[in-house]
């Protein structure tokens, strides 16, 4: 049975970690169900200039991601009735990265205002692995209230808050987005090699 791990791009700004996290889980071969917000359409267009269309899924997602989808499936943000909205379809988990103020708030208080929300309460009161990727600065009391809500839910709080030992103050973009996206698989227990990880030993990633 496909067991797919769901992955939900949210608004806010932080397209290129979505990339790499959906990238990686690739790699490792295992199935991904993706669902991009209507707000994360346009955060995507800003920041890198391709475009997804629901009736053009394959290609577009392709585009962006620069490589074959594998097993990969896309699911419209408005279709509330598609299978992750469901706790009988088989899911291992969920990622929400980058996750918006807004997403976060809504998969919170169970709003379900679209798929995207809906998968992530579903993951939740299923009590599977569920990773939401903060990123915005600062944060108000109620954002923050809500990301209390969602750890007492059970969910991960990953913030967007890349490290710099394994590549030093000189690390590219790519190497702190990767290391968020690392972390990211980390929380769902996905084996990478995205980031050089600590070993005690200072200025190792001199040598």
């Amino acid at each position: 049975m496909r067991e797919p791990w769901i992955i939900g791009v949210s608004g806010a700004s932080g397209t290129p970690y979505a990339k790499a996290v959906l990238t990686a889980l690739l790699d490792a071969g295992e199935s991904v169900d993706l669902v991009i917000s209507k707000a994360a359409r346009l955060t995507l267009l800003d920041e890198t200039g391709a475009t997804v269309r629901d009736a053009h899924w394959k290609d577009d997602v392709a585009a962006w991601l620069g490589r074959d989808l594998g097993d990969l499936a896309y699911w419209p943000a408005n279709d509330l009735a598609a299978g992750p909205s469901s706790g009988s379809y088989p899911a291992r988990g969920m990622a929400v990265v980058p996750a918006s103020t807004a997403a976060c708030a809504g998969i919170a208080i169970g709003l379900s205002k679209d798929l995207l929300q809906r998968s992530a309460e579903v993951n939740l009161k299923e009590r599977r692995r569920t990773v939401v990727v903060p990123r915005e600065t600062p944060v108000t009391r109620s954002h923050l209230e809500h990301l209390i809500a969602l750890h007492d839910a059970g969910a991960v709080v990953l913030p967007a808050s890349p490290g710099f030992y394994g590549s030093g103050a000189g690390a590219t973009a790519q190497q702190l987005v990767d290391f968020v996206a690392g972390k990211v698989l980390d929380a769902l227990g996905v084996p990478h090699a995205l980031f050089r990880r600590w070993t005690g030993e200072l200025g190792e990633k001199n040598n």
